[in-house]
């Protein structure tokens, strides 16, 4: 029998945590989860994968990124059973079995200057040291933009970010080949020094075992075909996903940081498309960073961009000081 002390006052009601799909985790909690997994990389090597502006060192790797490339080697050892499994249903066995293997395939989504592309970078470098699989590509959408002539057609060089700015069916038709096994598969190459697709460059993608895709708007969902008729998206070709978070206030004044060292250094470039910010005085120059910021990357970030978060395997979420502080794994 339970006593009257164990049970709540009448009209009180038991305190109910409210239901996520996620599993939240602080830094310390996630970084336990490493295990004894050993650290690949050096100081010079992180160096390299770090985006400018992006604040990350060996402890952060250690921390953060060495227990995800634990996790999502555990993933693509699931997959591959999972794959075995499905062998064993269909009677497939020997080169059959082999043809029926698919490449594991990662989104990382985010703002822009968030810090995605260090993230996609690191996850690249130390899931390639992965025996299991050691061959790792990493594509950006930004070769998928639609050309800045095709842009300025359609009046849509203030949107350029934009779910409407890029080619999305030739994004999504790169995906889907590489993950029905097709041995070779081409994208389109940006330029951030001209701001544009380069003419006549091809990126190539050779059966890789993992492939990582990095952009803002990768966990859009597909929109509806003229017909009305519900399309795949890109987002329904990943095994996994990453959102890199942030508040948008840090968001910005780590976005302004980096203009100010492009500034000094990239735009100086005779050939850079922004190297016209650096015949002016510097406030002028923060000027238009700031209403770029204001006018286009902010509100890019609130309409299409955050409102994909819910979609992530993974909400990796940073404080002021571009430090990981809590994770948000979803259930299974």
């Amino acid at each position: 029998m339970i006593s009257s002390a164990s049970s709540p006052p009448r009209g009180a009601h038991r305190h109910r945590p409210e239901a996520t799909p996620y599993l939240d985790l602080t830094r310390s909690q996630w970084s336990a989860l490493r295990d004894k997994t050993p650290l690949p990389l050096t100081a010079a090597e992180v160096e390299k994968v770090r985006g400018l502006g992006d604040v990350i060192d060996l402890d952060e790797v250690r921390d953060i990124y060495l227990p995800l490339s634990r996790l999502l080697n555990l993933y693509v050892g699931a997959t591959d059973g999972l794959r075995g499994a499905l062998n064993t249903f269909l009677g497939n066995t020997g080169e059959r079995a082999a043809q029926t293997g698919t490449p594991f395939v990662i989104g990382v989504a985010g703002s822009v200057a968030v810090g995605k592309s260090t993230v996609a970078r690191l996850l690249q470098a130390l899931l390639s040291r992965w025996p299991e699989h050691p061959r790792v590509e990493r594509v950006t959408t930004d070769g998928f933009l639609l050309p800045t002539k095709e842009l300025q057609a359609r009046g849509l060089m203030s949107r350029k970010g934009f779910p409407e700015s890029y080619d999305r069916r030739a994004l999504t038709r790169f995906v889907a080949d590489i993950k029905a096994g097709k041995d070779e598969v081409t994208a389109p190459v940006y330029s951030h020094l001209i701001y544009d697709i380069v003419p006549g460059e091809r990126l190539t993608v050779r059966r890789p075992d993992i492939l990582i895709v990095e952009g803002l708007n990768v966990l859009q969902p597909a929109l509806p075909g003229k017909d009305g008729r519900t399309r795949v998206g890109l987002a329904d070709y990943f095994d996994f996903s990453v959102y890199v978070d942030a508040r948008a206030e840090d968001v910005e004044r780590w976005y302004l940081n980096r203009f100010r060292k492009l500034r000094a250094t990239a735009f100086q470039d005779p050939s850079s498309y922004f190297r016209k910010y650096t015949q002016v005085s510097e406030e002028e120059a923060l000027d238009y960073a700031r209403t770029t910021w204001r006018t286009i990357n902010k509100v890019n970030l609130l309409e299409n961009v955050a409102p994909t978060r819910g979609r992530a395997t993974l909400v990796v979420r940073k404080g002021p000081d571009h430090k990981v502080q809590r994770l948000s794994l979803r259930k299974l």
